[in-house]
């Protein structure tokens, strides 16, 4: 289908969804008035940026996490500009208002309609976009392309399901990727498939994944040790960590595999979305089993068998905290969600056999033994059991996976040397 076709398909399309779309990922966020007032963020509404800008772009929690070197590397090596930091999720723009403070300015991605579009870039007059990982949104990078600004994809990822399917529209994608658009590889896979898909390879270097240079916290340590203690230094611990619906009671059929053994072994469930908490909470009472709400700041007992973590941006002290963890959105068919986190930390860890999001990530941990793959409930609880009551094994396989990361760190170091010249470095 030529290109031409395709964009006013597209444009049809998103004047009719997504401003629905919009409207949906507001209410997966906190029902609050100074939330609401933020609405029109989405539709270029944005505070106006007064200098030169670099702007970046997140997705959601993980990402805007991800963004921290990057974020820290930009100031550092161009005082002169200002950053400007977009989300899509209501929990994405808290954790960075968390993380970031007033060091960035703050908003919502602009949804992909064509006057929205150009509004925002009006209002902000960025001098670079970096988008992190892989968002394909025709109309912005047509605006970007017709201001000339340059466009570096940071850590971008192609799986092979979605490389099917974007061939289908490739003339569209050609067009996209025709200004200065630099797609920044993770694997040479995603490279061979960014190119089948329209790209030239000359745009598409292989730099690594963002993830692999993450950095904790300087207080991570004692924070898990204060941690730990509430929670009982001496009892097995582990963490389901960003779960989604399915999964929860698979990981839930694994904890009664643990207790039947280990009979005060405590599993942290921490539901990927804010807006399941509830319906998290609704399954283990109707399981029977006794949970405490981490909001509620209440005891964690030796009868607590699970302690629901409700609250966003604390899970990382939990895995830094815990024995293992087990990685969600693996045991159903998301893709997985980030197993460098708690690789970083020195844990051994499981997943479900969904990896699409990080293939490459998956099969260096689970070449080092450090990630578990599994697939049902029974082999699930089992390996929980094994290395629980294995110190030794945990502490080994932990520090395989923390090698692992510290293998394969630079790619900020790659990012960085791609960027445009034309930015005006500090001297």
């Amino acid at each position: 289908m030529p290109a031409l076709l395709l964009r006013l398909l597209y444009r049809g399309l998103a004047y009719g969804l997504l401003p629905v779309l919009a409207l949906v990922t507001q209410l997966r966020g906190p029902w609050t008035w100074r939330e609401w007032g933020r609405f029109g963020e989405r539709f270029g509404y944005v505070s106006p940026a007064i200098g030169d800008v670099i702007w970046v772009h997140a997705v959601s929690v993980g990402e805007v996490q991800a963004a921290g070197p990057l974020l820290r590397a930009l100031a550092s090596r161009y005082p002169g500009y200002a950053l400007y930091l977009t989300a899509t999720t209501v929990t994405g723009r808290a954790r960075a208002e968390a993380l970031y403070g007033k060091t960035v300015t703050l908003a919502y991605a602009p949804v992909d309609l064509p006057s929205v579009v150009r509004r925002f870039c009006r209002r902000v007059d960025p001098q670079l976009l970096i988008v992190l990982e892989t968002e394909l949104w025709p109309h912005l990078y047509f605006e970007i392309h017709r201001r000339k600004i340059p466009l570096i994809m940071a850590s971008a990822r192609l799986s092979a399901r979605s490389a099917r399917r974007y061939r289908l529209v490739a003339p569209l994608l050609r067009t996209m990727f025709a200004g200065q658009v630099l797609i920044a590889a993770q694997s040479a896979a995603d490279q061979e498939r960014f190119i089948r898909v329209g790209a030239t390879r000359v745009q598409v270097p292989v730099v690594g994944n963002l993830k692999f240079d993450v950095e904790l916290p300087a207080d991570t340590a004692s924070a898990a040790q204060q941690l730990r203690a509430q929670l009982g230094t001496d009892r097995p611990i582990w963490v389901a960590g960003s779960t989604h619906a399915v999964e929860e009671e698979l990981v839930l059929d694994a904890q009664c595999v643990v207790r039947n053994r280990l009979d005060r072994a405590l599993l942290v469930l921490a539901p990927r979305h804010p807006g399941r908490f509830d319906a998290v909470a609704g399954l283990l009472q109707r399981r029977g089993i006794c949970f405490v709400r981490y909001s509620a700041r209440e005891p964690v007992t030796d009868s607590v068998e699970v302690l629901l973590l409700d609250t966003v941006g604390d899970l990382m002290r939990f895995y830094a905290s815990a024995d293992l963890a087990f990685i969600g959105g693996s045991l159903v068919p998301i893709g997985g969600h980030n197993l460098l986190e708690p690789a970083s930390l020195g844990l051994p860890m499981i997943s479900g056999p969904h990896n699409a999001n990080a293939a490459g990530v998956a099969a260096l941990l689970s070449e080092t033994g450090a990630l578990c793959i599994v697939s049902d409930a029974s082999s699930f609880g089992l390996q929980v059991m094994s290395w629980l009551q294995d110190p030794a094994e945990r502490l080994r396989l932990g520090a395989r996976a923390r090698a692992c990361v510290q293998e394969n760190r630079g790619a900020l170091l790659r990012l960085l040397g791609l960027l445009p010249k034309s930015l005006k470095r500090q001297v």
